[in-house]
Formats: C-alpha cells, sequence, structure tokens
C-alpha cells in the first residue's frame, strides 16, 4: 500500500495572505520568521494585521538563521509552550518554514529529544495542541505543502532531513505578491532546487501515478518559465512560485535521491547554499543513476522538448540542458568553481560520502549507492567530470 499526503488547504494568488481571515475559531497564533525581508515587504505586518482581525492574540518568534540550528528549534518550541498558541504560522523562506515545523514537535512533545524524531517516519501524532500554516516567500522548498524540514547540527555539521507526514501543513498559502521581492541569486538558487526535487521525484523508487503528472508539470512549467523569473519578469515569477509547490507535492510523496543526500552534507560543511547545491550536482547524479533509469530521464526531455532519438540521446540532451540552465542563471558549473578549494574537498571528501550514505534521502534512489560510489560521483561534481559508471 502506498500514500499520498497533501495540505488540507492551499491558497494562490497575488495577495493570498488575505486568506488567513478564514482561521475563526482558534484563540492565539504565533508568527514564526527569519530575518528582515518579510517586515521589510510588509508581509510580516499584513500577517499580523490579518490574525489581528480575525481576532487572534499574536505573537512574534524571530530570527531563524538561513540553515536552522537544533538550538534554535528548541528555543522556539520554548516559546511556544510559553505563550500556547492553538495555531502556528510560519512565513519566510524554507529555513523559518522548516525550523517551526520542528518546534511544533517538541511544543506538543516537550519531553522528545532531537535524537527521538531524526529517523525517517518516527514522529508522534501531532494536533493536540495545534494546527500549522505555512506562507513561503522563495519558490524553490515546498516546504509549505512537503512531510520535510532540514535542521542542522553545528556541532558535528550535518543537515537532518527530518521526515514525516506529522509535519505536512495544514494549509498552504502561496501569495505570488512576496517572491517578486526575491534578488537574483535566490531565484537562480530557489528554482534549481524546485527543479531538483521534480526530476527526482520523477524518477524516485516511491513515485506513483499521482506523483508522476505533479513531477512533469513542474519540470515543464519551471523549464520554461525560470530563465525569465531571474531576469525579473512577474508572470513568469509567479509562475514558478506555483510550480515550485507542485514539484513539492510530488517528492513529499515520491521522496527524493542522492542529489539531495549530496546537497545536505556539502551545503553543511563548504557553506554553499542548498539550491546552489543541488544545481552543481544534478547533471552529474543524472548520468549516475541514468544506469537504471534512463528511460525516466528520456521521458523528462521529451517533456521539455529537447531533441534525440533514443533514450541515451535523450538524457545527454537533459544533462547538457542543466549545464545551460546553470550558466544562464550564473552558477558556476563545480564545487571548485564555487570556492571550495581543493584542500578542503580531499579534507571531507570521505566525510561527506560516508554521511551521505546514511542520508534519509539515499533509500529512495533509483540506483543504489555506496561509499565508493557516493564518493565517485562527489569527485565528478568537484572537478566537472563526467560521470561514467
Amino acid at each position: 500500500m502506498a500514500r499520498f499526503t497533501l495540505p488540507r488547504d492551499i491558497y494562490f494568488g497575488p495577495d493570498a495572505i488575505g486568506e488567513l481571515k478564514n482561521l475563526k475559531g482558534y484563540k492565539k497564533a504565533i508568527i514564526v520568521t527569519g530575518g528582515t525581508s518579510m517586515k521589510k515587504g510588509g508581509f510580516l505586518q499584513k500577517v499580523e494585521e490579518v490574525l489581528k482581525e480575525t481576532g487572534l492574540e499574536i505573537q512574534l518568534f524571530e530570527g531563524v538563521e538561513p540553515d536552522p540550528s537544533i538550538e534554535t528549534v528548541f528555543r522556539g518550541a520554548s516559546a511556544m509552550q510559553e505563550f500556547e498558541p492553538d495555531v502556528i504560522v510560519s512565513i519566510g523562506g524554507g529555513s523559518p518554514i522548516d525550523a517551526a515545523k520542528a518546534m511544533w514537535v517538541f511544543y506538543e512533545y516537550p519531553d522528545l529529544t532531537f535524537d527521538d524524531i531524526k529517523d525517517p517516519f518516527t514522529m508522534p501524532k501531532l494536533r493536540k495542541k495545534a494546527i500549522f500554516v505555512a506562507i513561503p516567500s522563495t519558490s524553490g522548498t515546498a516546504t509549505e505543502v512537503t512531510a520535510f524540514s532540514v535542521i542542522t547540527d553545528y556541532s558535528t555539521n550535518i543537515k537532518y532531513p527530518l521526515a514525516d507526514f506529522e509535519i505536512t501543513p495544514d494549509i498552504a498559502i502561496l501569495d505570488t505578491s512576496i517572491p517578486l521581492t526575491m534578488p537574483k541569486v535566490l531565484t537562480a538558487h530557489t528554482g534549481m532546487d524546485a527543479l531538483t526535487h521534480a526530476i527526482e521525484a520523477y524518477v524516485a523508487t516511491a513515485r506513483s501515478e499521482f506523483s508522476d503528472p505533479l513531477a512533469l508539470k513542474a519540470i515543464s512549467d519551471i523549464y520554461d518559465s525560470l530563465i525569465d523569473s531571474y531576469n525579473g519578469d512577474v508572470e513568469a515569477r509567479s509562475k514558478m512560485h506555483i510550480a515550485q509547490c507542485l514539484a513539492g507535492m510530488a517528492f513529499s510523496n515520491a521522496l527524493l535521491g542522492i542529489v539531495h543526500s549530496l546537497a545536505h552534507k556539502t551545503g553543511a560543511e563548504y557553506e554553499v547554499t542548498h539550491g546552489c547545491c543541488n544545481a552543481i550536482l544534478l547533471p552529474y547524479v543524472i548520468q549516475y543513476n541514468s544506469k537504471v533509469c534512463m528511460s525516466r530521464f528520456a521521458d523528462i526531455a521529451k517533456a521539455i522538448g529537447l531533441p534525440g532519438s533514443t533514450d541515451k540521446q535523450l538524457t545527454n540532451s537533459l544533462v547538457d540542458a542543466i549545464k545551460e540552465l546553470n550558466k544562464k542563471l550564473d552558477i558556476a558549473q563545480t564545487y571548485k568553481d564555487n570556492g571550495v578549494s581543493e584542500d578542503k574537498f580531499k579534507a571531507t571528501v570521505d566525510f561527506i560520502a560516508e554521511n551521505a550514505v546514511g542520508d534519509p534521502c539515499t533509500g529512495s534512489n533509483p540506483r543504489p549507492t555506496d561509499f565508493e560510489n557516493m564518493k565517485k560521483v562527489l569527485t565528478c561534481a568537484y572537478y566537472g567530470i563526467d560521470v561514467t559508471f
């Protein structure tokens, strides 16, 4: 038996934040956010205004860092335990929403430790104290519709992707006015994160008849609109915000693969953003995985109109198209070209490969992967060498 889970409600379009007025019958809402961008754009204030008009008492938890730490999660959970909200609202990029998901768990179960929930699908039942509303500001992570949350243990430099359908938000609000404020580099990196989500979902071992059409639609729309979105086109920016959500619906249920396994570990070790890591790794992982699912990559190439008359030609076209996309988005193609020194790489490659094998995303990769193969893929992505095994 398989399962397919989405939020109960998804509100989308310009000024969708106003749909928070539907939260009738609740008493208190805590708002979890990151830095100052949502405040500068006036979006945080709009959330506060609508919630107050709806009759909720509110409290802010601000300052979630770009890669949220275990410590931040427990600070937020403590604030929730003191305030006792029955609604948790998180607005911002993937980081504050991911952090708020984990805070939610420890708010409802204050006696749990991080080790108790870090293994996939080990979380207890939630919604005993609160429901969860996610309002994304970036067009990439799709955490507003997923069963995932990435939290960093800075004592070990390891990112843990928490996974459980319990932390799938109850309500997602895709206000297409918000991503218009994204800077170009963030548009590029989050866009490539979204494309990676959709491609990995289409070939992952848990894919299904429900996830496949979502993944292909997301791939097509992202490929069509990402460059225009990067260059500031308003319509394309809005299209990307919806497409990344479709990708999230797909991968939350189909799961991911070793692009994300390696991105989680290299991002923490090399201080390269998650989306940039995905952009670097994606062509090399496609080459590695094509040994067992080339026809699936050929399907993707056909869906976006790439040339080729055989599965191999189509897969090669897909790899070339992704590299060309990176170039147009000003993303360097390798870790070396992204500023990771050779000494740093050689000192960390074994540690990263070993931890990537144990990442939860590895189990759903279409091709089985061990330490040696993970190290080879990472080495290819560092130097820019085609994967030929």
